[in-house]
């Protein structure tokens, strides 16, 4: 089996996968970074959403085999502590319930914010279009969405 080199979470890892193993798996079982989710495996729902040079992708349908050298970003290396205005506002407006897509939402909501501090309604809406919340926290990421927004312009 090939060996890819891989900029995860600004580290350089190798990892022996067969090249068309998604890079869900390849985060989630052999380097352990368990906080990218599995929800349907069709790049639908938007669980395993993760940053490629900075857009937000859904890993569930990344070949392992076309990532070499680019910048991936897991929840886990949003920030080490908890404090991207995402993360920061997501806590202050309390918006996760059962918490199972909440990493692919942040993460979606990171991209965003990095590339519009100022988004629009309209512009949440379709950036935010690809993650489901199976328990309907739509109002409150928004709010959070609005809010993390509100930080990053500081």
């Amino acid at each position: 089996m090939p060996i890819y080199t891989l900029q995860i979470n600004n580290r350089t890892v190798e990892v022996e996968a067969d090249p068309d193993t998604p890079l869900l798996w390849v985060l989630r079982d052999e380097l352990e970074l368990k906080g990218t989710k599995f929800g349907c495996g069709k790049a639908q729902c938007g669980a395993c959403t993760v940053h490629l040079n900075g857009a937000a992708v859904r890993s569930c349908v990344l070949p392992v085999s076309a990532l070499e050298y680019a910048q991936i970003t897991t929840i886990e290396g949003l920030s080490a502590d908890g404090s991207h205005p995402v993360q920061q506002a997501w806590m202050e407006v309390d918006v996760p319930q059962c918490g199972y897509c909440q990493a692919g939402q942040i993460m979606s909501a990171a991209a965003l914010i990095e590339r519009n501090s100022n988004p629009s309604d309209k512009d949440i809406a379709a950036a935010m279009s690809g993650n489901i919340c199976r328990c309907g926290t739509y109002p409150r990421i928004k709010q959070a969405v609005l809010l993390a927004a509100k930080y990053a312009r500081k």
